[in-house]
């Protein structure tokens, strides 16, 4: 299996698929649709059927059930989602993936000719894979493992379930979405009459044994200023510089509820940037909160900071904007639906995983499609040190996301 995973990971690493979040269409890039076609290709010769590609690039297909007559109608069909672009973190967005063998110990060199090691006294993570084969970049880009490696497990589950008509399974249905990595936008372009599930699966989190339910409430503020424009000369009294305007914004919020000073489930508002010149300036926050009623108090604190900045500057044109993107997957979770998140902990204790659950400091596809009354819990790719160039995909580990995957298909179908 560990191959068959290498062989798809390569496949479909090859296709360049960077997201780009400075763009407002869906999909932000041509090459997340040209990978969505090639797994089109892929997913028709395993025998999925209704595969679709949508104007948005989101490709979705189903692999119908194989179990006997009656028992069909009362096994509910699952899904399966994986993104399909690679973070933009200012690193090159071709990938050129490298396999060491039975890695050793010791640094690894990513690429000689750049002088870039990946250092094992700076990633003692290395040293737990001792013996197996790890893949990684060559030290220019991410690896893509977010979230290439579940698109890879996904595809190897069905062309096992293809290849082997004795695995019985329900209804599957897969979901393949892009611009994941800016705000989910693929995941909120879905056409849910094409994924009609009881629940769903992302495998979209880090190391082996990873599970998360628990993911942050989310949104984004934008605060636009407009101040008064002035020659020095004559500007006592007239100007208002938009610039000083957003620093005392910014000043206004708590340095100790920023994302460098918390950790766990404590949330926080993150002003990620601020662009100005003479007559304007913007400013953007990130709100994050993994209590709900804490994060719409942090919203309401957006916007008693600006009614603060515009009694403090009365000339100026304030406006605020503010989105939510994403919600908490535990708050879709109820005594009806939990079943698929005990699901994740028996697949585990059945194919020997120790779990690590994690309240999840960001959020997955599956935090939107949560709040869309598709209860969706994730679990682990097997990677780690996602968004850097110095993330890896130990085999093995993916190998047994695969078999997580195979496993809660079978526990499923036997209802």
């Amino acid at each position: 299996m560990q191959t068959r995973l290498l062989e798809r990971f390569l496949r479909y690493t090859a296709v360049t698929s960077q997201s780009d979040a400075s763009q407002t269409v869906v999909p932000s890039t041509e090459g997340q649709r040209r990978l969505a076609e090639l797994l089109k290709k892929d997913l028709t010769e395993l025998g999925l059927v209704d595969l679709e590609i949508s104007e948005y690039s989101v490709l979705t297909g189903k692999l119908p059930a194989n179990l006997p007559g009656g028992s069909i109608g009362q096994i509910p069909a699952v899904g399966f989602v994986a993104h399909l672009d690679t973070v933009d973190v200012k690193l090159a967005a071709d990938i050129r993936p490298q396999v060491v063998r039975a890695y050793s110990g010791g640094d690894v060199c990513l690429n000689a000719k750049e002088g870039i090691y990946l250092r094992e006294a700076e990633h003692p993570e290395l040293l737990q894979y001792k013996g197996q084969d790890i893949v990684f970049s060559d030290g220019t880009s991410v690896l893509g493992a977010d979230n290439k490696a579940a698109v890879a497990n996904i595809v190897v589950a069905l062309e096992t379930l293809a290849q082997n008509k004795t695995l019985l399974h329900g209804d599957i249905y897969v979901a393949f979405v892009p611009d994941e990595e800016c705000g989910l936008r693929g995941a909120k372009k879905m056409d849910f009459s094409k994924f009609p599930v009881a629940f769903a699966y992302t495998i979209d989190c880090c190391e082996l044994g990873e599970v998360v339910y628990e993911t942050f409430n989310a949104g984004s503020a934008v605060i636009k200023i407009k101040g008064v424009s002035a020659h020095p000369m004559s500007a006592k009294g007239v100007m208002v510089n938009p610039l000083l305007a957003a620093i005392d914004f910014a000043n206004l919020f708590d340095r100790q509820q920023t994302p460098e000073c918390t950790d766990g489930k404590e949330g926080y508002i993150w002003v990620k940037g601020m662009q100005g010149n003479q007559s304007t300036a913007t400013v953007n926050l990130d709100i994050r909160d993994h209590d709900k009623i804490k994060y719409e108090a942090r919203k309401q604190t957006v916007w008693e900071n600006v009614e603060k900045i515009q009694k403090l500057y009365p000339k100026a044109v304030i406006n605020c904007d503010i989105n939510d993107t994403y919600g908490n997957i535990a708050d879709a979770v109820n005594d009806e639906n939990r079943k698929c998140i005990d699901y994740i902990y028996t697949a585990m204790s059945e194919l020997g995983i120790k779990p690590k659950t994690i309240a999840m400091r960001g959020g997955t596809d599956g935090s939107y499609i949560s709040t869309q009354g598709i209860l969706t819990p994730n679990y682990f790719t097997g990677g780690h040190n996602f968004h850097s160039n110095c993330e890896f995909l130990p085999l093995p580990s993916l190998e047994k996301s695969c078999l997580m995957t195979l496993k809660l298909i079978e526990l499923i179908a036997k209802g």
